[in-house]
This record gives C-alpha cells, sequence and structure tokens, in this order.
C-alpha cells in the first residue's frame, strides 16, 4: 500500500474538534427551529428562556450528547497522548529537562480529569441529577483549563530552547488566550448561574463550549510538523531535505536523517536535542548547526551541510570535513 504522507497525528484534533462542533450545533438547531421551537425544558427555571446545553442535552437528544462527549474526549486525549509520544521519539522538538516532562505529564492528567467531568455530566443530566450535574460540569471545566495552563507553561519553556519552531509561540498564545478568556467566562457563568441570571448563564455556557472548540483544533498546530517526520519518508537527497525542513531553523534542536543502510541518506527524520549533540563517540549522530546531517546506519558515510551550505561527509569513528 502507497504511502500516504499527509495523514498523520493531527487528525486526531480535526476530528475531535468536527465532532464536538457538530454536537453542540446539532443540540442549539434543535432547541431553536420547529417543532421544538425554543419548548421550555422541565429541567429549566420559570423565568428562564435560553436554554443551557444541559437542559437540551438531557431531552430527546441525551444519547447524541452522551456520544459527542465521549467521542470528542477520547480524540481530544489521543491527540495529549500523541504530543508526549512524538516529543519523546524525536518527531518533534523533544523535551530538555525534566521540567518540562512533569509538565507535560500534568497536561494529560488534568485533561483526563476533565474528560470524566463532560462524560458524567453527559450521563448524569441536569434534569435527574442537577448537584451531580453541577460537580461534574466544574470538574470539566477545571480539568481542561488546569490542563491547559500546564501545556503553555510546557511551550513556554520549549519556546527558550527552540527560538526558530515558530509553531510553539503560535499555540502557545492560542492556548494562553483560551486561559484567560475560559477563566474569566467560567467566572461570569457561575456567578451568572448562582445569582439566578439564567439567561445570562446559559449564553455563557454556550460561548464557552464553541470556545472550547478553537482549543481542540489548535493541537493540529502542534501535530502538524510531525508530517515531516514520518519514517516512511523517501529522502533520496538529505541534502535538499535537511535544508527544507522547518525552513533550516533548528536552533538548539537540530533534525537527523537516519539512513538506512550505506549512507545513501534514505530514510526518517527525527529531532534531536541539546543533550544528544555531543561529539566524540563512536558511531554517534553528529548534527550540524543550523541544518540536518545525514547519517548511514550501515557504517556508510552521511552527507550533511554547514551554515554555509557546503558538504560535510561524516564517517563512522571520526569525522572528515570538506570545507
Amino acid at each position: 500500500m502507497r504511502h500516504l504522507p499527509y495523514l498523520s497525528y493531527y487528525l486526531y484534533p480535526i476530528l475531535a474538534g468536527l465532532i464536538w462542533l457538530s454536537t453542540l450545533l446539532a443540540l442549539l438547531i434543535y432547541w431553536l427551529v420547529p417543532p421544538v421551537s425554543r419548548v421550555h425544558y422541565p429541567s429549566m427555571a420559570a423565568s428562564q428562556h435560553i436554554a443551557y446545553i444541559s437542559d437540551v442535552g438531557a431531552s430527546t437528544l441525551k444519547p447524541l450528547f452522551i456520544t459527542g462527549c465521549v467521542l470528542t474526549t477520547i480524540f481530544l486525549d489521543i491527540s495529549f497522548a500523541a504530543d508526549y509520544y512524538l516529543r519523546h521519539k524525536g518527531r518533534l522538538v523533544p523535551n530538555q529537562t525534566r521540567t518540562e516532562t512533569v509538565l507535560a505529564f500534568l497536561t494529560i492528567g488534568f485533561a483526563i480529569i476533565g474528560t470524566a467531568g463532560l462524560i458524567l455530566l453527559s450521563v448524569f443530566d441536569t434534569a435527574r441529577h442537577p448537584k451531580l450535574h453541577n460537580i461534574f460540569l466544574l470538574l470539566f471545566i477545571a480539568g481542561y483549563v488546569l490542563s491547559a495552563i500546564f501545556i503553555c507553561w510546557e511551550y513556554q519553556r520549549l519556546g527558550q530552547h527552540y527560538k526558530h519552531h515558530h509553531n510553539l509561540s503560535t499555540s502557545f498564545w492560542i492556548k494562553l488566550t483560551f486561559v484567560i478568556l475560559e477563566i474569566l467566562l467560567a467566572i461570569a457563568f457561575v456567578s451568572c448561574t448562582f445569582t439566578q441570571h439564567y439567561n445570562a448563564g446559559a449564553v455563557l455556557e454556550w460561548v464557552i463550549a464553541f470556545i472550547f472548540s478553537a482549543y481542540v483544533f489548535s493541537f493540529v498546530v502542534d501535530l502538524w510538523p510531525a508530517i515531516k517526520t514520518q519514517p516512511n519518508l523517501g529522502l533520496h537527497n538529505p541534502r535538499e531535505k535537511g535544508m527544507g525542513f522547518e525552513g533550516g531553523e533548528l536552533g538548539n534542536g537540530q533534525v537527523v536523517v537516519n539512513g538506512s543502510g550505506g549512507g545513501n541518506g534514505t530514510g526518517d527524520m527525527r529531532y534531536v536535542g541539546a543533550s544528544e549533540m555531543e561529539e566524540g563517540s563512536s558511531g554517534s549522530h553528529l548534527p550540524i548547526q543550523g541544518y540536518g546531517s545525514a547519517v548511514g546506519a550501515a557504517g556508510g558515510p552521511g552527507m550533511g551541510l554547514t551554515d554555509t551550505g557546503r558538504p560535510v561527509t561524516r564517517e563512522r569513528g571520526g569525522v572528515a570535513s570538506n570545507f
């Protein structure tokens, strides 16, 4: 079967985001248009004219609501796990310190808490289990907001090591914006709900939910670079591929082309961190500052580029340079 290079991990957050958006739109449209047409559900207060998501999800469309919540969280959690896995394998810029690794685990841990909250609030609906529903709603919001805070912290630290990887800063600012907006809106939502301003609270809940979809889609930015490090990509010209990879902006984290043998340069590309960039060990990867390097896995020479664009031949057990 022919390898499809553009089918990669970034599809998981796309699926999660589309499922979440589709679920929200289905609930909203169902409530707005005939024959339902703004019906007043039993779970709504007497003075309430705008339904909460939970009000609509507790009625006829409850199976759809539960399914949407479960599938959204499954694909989103896979996205979190994929981000950690790809950094660990060097297919995304790797964590450089133990602190960044701890932050990655905290991100995944609180995302799982948010996942549990979202699934449980859809099962324990507001019409039959109002107290449990509210507890799980707060668990959902707090879990994902804390998860977003920790991943922002991780990306901020990664950005100090990989200053030229602009997708890190882009993702950081998207997620930071999500954190700030969601915290402010969540405070307003809780305030309106507990002071019985239910119509304003319902509007805020819909807004919070739609903003959450933007946060889900932001993981496409994180996982998209893994397309360029797929192991089945044929790299017949390591010099061209090394220069083209991430625009040559490699900073402290370099790119290595792992040859499949004989130094022909075919194989896969991966990032290596600063801890791996040490010369002097026989047969080790020796990246060239500024660009990727190609190393033959079977002991053959690999071709790389210096900052000036000249080829450099690196032999196993030593370094032979042409300047």
